[in-house]
């Protein structure tokens, strides 16, 4: 019997799940308190929309800074293609919203305030409200300074600056990689060599956020071109690709996907044991295996202690807070 078949994984591959001290916040933006603060008062302001809504009615702490549904419903109540995806860790993402059309933080924040189906607020109208509101003059004083009118990038960077701090609790898998023997079970340490052997799942939800910022056709059945839409159709494997969500802070119950298609964690490994539609779009990563009934337990063990905190949250402190130019 393999090693990892029996639940024994190597610190090299452990290594690879080891968590940073330290949240990145670029040299353009770098952290304040006060920004922080803005930042968080934006956030949960519905006044920022026409429809009584504010970033937080998707984004909702107590649902993993998500919304919990299948697919988000918008300023109509209309229903989306795509599910809500979390804002935790997003200060070390490359690329945001499932099919990475924004690059930054700070461009992706100001899309749902304007966008028609969402917020519905048009930046200019935003700006002057924002500008005639005073409880809003002191803090953009204290992140900014004195600023003449508030403008569209303070709105920006404050925001960005909130998100930044999202940073998942530390988990049983922290715990477990730090030295805590005890803080996996041994079913979801054999769980743990299944992710990472057997059934491949460490391609691409690698590394201690659990995804690779990388954009995959899993084989779902879906119309939803993903990231196909923003990159040249020409790049073929784009076509459906949707980019790989973080599996910290899992819910044990779904939805899962980026259409919400699936409710539970046993219809997620069945659909990658099955691989999929097979197109030639699907992602190379995506290869059919087979788990016995005590694999699959085990595997879903370990997805499940990923959504378990331990008892140190392992947030950083703002020492370790850093520039990352």
């Amino acid at each position: 019997m393999l090693a990892q078949e029996r639940g024994v994984v190597g610190a090299e591959i452990k290594a690879q799940y080891q968590r940073p001290r330290a949240t990145p916040f670029p040299e353009s933006n770098p952290y304040s308190r006060e920004k922080e603060l803005l930042g968080r008062k934006l956030f949960f302001d519905t006044r920022l929309s026409r429809s009584n809504r504010a970033c937080a009615s998707c984004h909702q702490p107590s649902l993993r800074w998500s919304d919990g549904l299948r697919q988000a419903d918008g300023a109509e109540k209309q229903p989306f293609p795509r599910r809500t995806p979390t804002l935790l860790n997003a200060a070390w993402l490359s690329a945001l919203m499932w099919d990475g059309r924004a690059a930054t933080l700070e461009q992706q924040a100001l899309m749902p305030i304007e966008a028609k189906h969402e917020m519905d607020m048009p930046l200019a109208e935003l700006l002057q409200r924002l500008n005639a509101l005073p409880d809003y003059q002191a803090p953009f004083a204290a992140a900014f300074g004195k600023v003449g009118y508030i403008e569209k990038q303070h709105i920006a960077k404050a925001l960005a600056t909130f998100e930044r701090t999202l940073v998942s609790p530390k988990n049983r898998l922290d715990a477990w990689i730090d030295g805590d023997d005890r803080a996996l079970t041994p079913q979801a340490q054999r769980g743990f060599a299944l992710f990472n052997g057997k059934a491949r799942c460490s391609a691409c939800h690698a590394g201690w956020r659990l995804t690779d910022d990388s954009f995959h056709d899993i084989g779902l059945s879906s119309r939803d071109p993903g990231r196909a839409g923003v990159v040249p159709v020409s790049v073929a494997l784009m076509q459906y690709a949707f980019k790989t969500p973080t599996l910290r802070e899992l819910a044990v119950n779904g939805p899962y996907m980026h259409d919400g298609s699936m409710n539970n964690l046993e219809a997620v490994i069945e659909h990658y044991e099955t691989g999929g539609q097979e197109r030639p779009s699907r992602s190379p990563e995506i290869k059919p295996f087979s788990l016995t009934d005590d694999e699959r337990a085990d595997l879903i063990a370990f997805l499940v202690s990923l959504g378990q905190q331990s008892d140190s949250d392992g947030k950083p402190s703002d020492k370790e807070r850093q520039h990352d130019g």
